[in-house]
């Protein structure tokens, strides 16, 4: 004999917003489409834009129905157009609703869900309302900042819970008392296990850049955190891919998810210019060198695949009198914030760093990123250029490929559907031999 499901507790929220018109009409025009993403039989409504910039004409954050408090706070933070993320996800969040959001990196997905979030717990109760777990230290400082910037106006207390600093801090300012939390999987179950943070009255539950969590191996966590939660919540989950395993995972916990899908999967950020440069393994470095000496390399991300490599960079370009610090898994809390905070504010002009900060660099005005390795997954090279050319800016993104690599770089040019422009450097192309000193 099936067992009836308990009626869903009531929750304090505030009026629904209506969702624009033109919103409401590829909804309709889309109920008979099938999600990309959960095909087989799935009750799913596809709501999937060709992310074109949204500054052509589409709707502003005020016509998305967001509270005057925080449209002054985005006005604030100097942004005027929702990009194409946030035109269609926000509305249909903010009417409570499941989402899927997918889109590349660098395209704003952070703010699609924390704008919403916001206006949905203002002048609501005083207690734990919303967890979003992300997979990285920087991005929990992201996504904090986010909520800190676009809630400034409001009375939404955030905490970010994270591992690598001390633990005490963020004890107390769960006995405070916050509204949202944002955690990576890992430290958010210690303070779970010491009863720090309860999720009973959970009303939303975000699970950010959903595939790299899988592929860091945190789906236990995941499945242990969730359990805890209650099942009558709005669920979002944002990604950038949308492998098989996060396709499980929303399975698992969405419920008729409205999929907003900007772009092709895979693709890389269209504002990016994409070259490879072919070079010996040997003359990367020279390579590197001979680049940064140009004036238009003013704030310059170069990716690495093992921390001793990115070491070996950084040594090798302090001694050509070029300043530049790395980040990668070795280094402290502390030693990785302050090199993001020097990269920042201009200080130092290259960070050396390991894929680490693939995602969760949320970095304004990067010029160039460049693969000193060629990235071993397609995916890897998208979220890597995706530092650059961020929120419609335009950046380059170059590639230092050794005789080793040119089929990792075919396979990444299949992936994009397009080739990648090849670049020679007399001396450094391995095709070519170097002139005598």
């Amino acid at each position: 004999m099936k067992t009836k499901r308990p009626a869903p507790r009531p929750r304090k929220r505030p009026a629904k917003a209506p969702i624009p018109e033109t919103h409401s009409e590829a909804i309709a025009a889309s109920r008979n489409v099938q999600s990309p993403a959960l095909a087989q039989g799935s009750d799913v409504v596809v709501a999937e834009q060709d992310g074109v910039d949204s500054r052509d004409g589409a709707p502003s954050f005020a016509s998305l129905g967001l509270a005057p408090d925080i449209q002054r706070a985005v006005a604030a933070a100097g942004y005027r157009a929702p990009t194409p993320i946030q035109r269609d996800a926000i509305p249909i969040v903010m009417q409570g609703r499941d989402v899927m959001g997918l889109a590349q990196t660098g395209t704003g997905k952070t703010a699609a869900f924390t704008l919403p979030i916001i206006h949905r717990l203002m002048g609501g109760p005083k207690r734990l309302r919303c967890l979003i777990l992300t997979p990285t230290r920087e991005l929990c400082q992201q996504v904090d900042e986010s909520f800190r910037k676009y809630g400034q106006f409001s009375d939404i207390e955030v905490a970010p819970i994270y591992g690598g600093v001390a633990y005490e801090p963020q004890e107390k300012a769960l006995e405070r008392g916050v509204d949202v939390i944002v955690a990576s999987p890992g430290r958010f179950i210690d303070h779970m296990e010491k009863r720090n943070a309860s999720l009973d009255s959970l009303e939303i539950l975000v699970l950010d850049e959903a595939d790299r969590m899988l592929d860091m191996g945190f789906a236990p966590q995941i499945n242990r955190i969730v359990s805890g939660v209650p099942p009558y919540r709005q669920t979002l989950l944002f990604s950038a891919t949308m492998p098989p395993e996060v396709e499980a995972l929303a399975r698992k916990y969405l419920r008729r998810p409205v999929v907003v899908q900007v772009g092709r999967r895979s693709s890389a950020a269209s504002t990016v210019r994409h070259a490879v440069y072919p070079v010996p393994r040997g003359r990367k470095n020279d390579l590197l060198i001979e680049l940064l000496r140009k004036p238009e390399m003013d704030s310059v991300l170069v990716f690495t695949r093992t921390k001793s490599g990115a070491d070996h960079v950084v040594r090798d370009l302090h001694a050509a009198g070029i300043e530049a610090t790395a980040m990668h898994a070795d280094k402290s809390q502390v030693q990785r914030s302050l090199a993001i905070e020097k990269f920042k504010s201009g200080e130092i002009r290259v960070l050396v760093a390991t894929d680490i900060a693939q995602r969760g660099l949320d970095i304004s005005g990067i010029s160039h990123v460049i693969n000193f390795d060629v990235p071993a997954q397609a995916e890897d090279y998208v979220h890597r250029i995706g530092r650059t050319g961020r929120a419609a800016s335009s950046g380059d993104a170059f590639t230092f490929m050794s005789p080793d690599e040119i089929a990792m770089v075919r396979t990444i040019e299949r992936v994009l559907g397009q080739p990648i422009e090849r670049i020679s450097i007399p001396g450094f192309d391995f095709g070519t031999v170097a002139a005598e000193p």
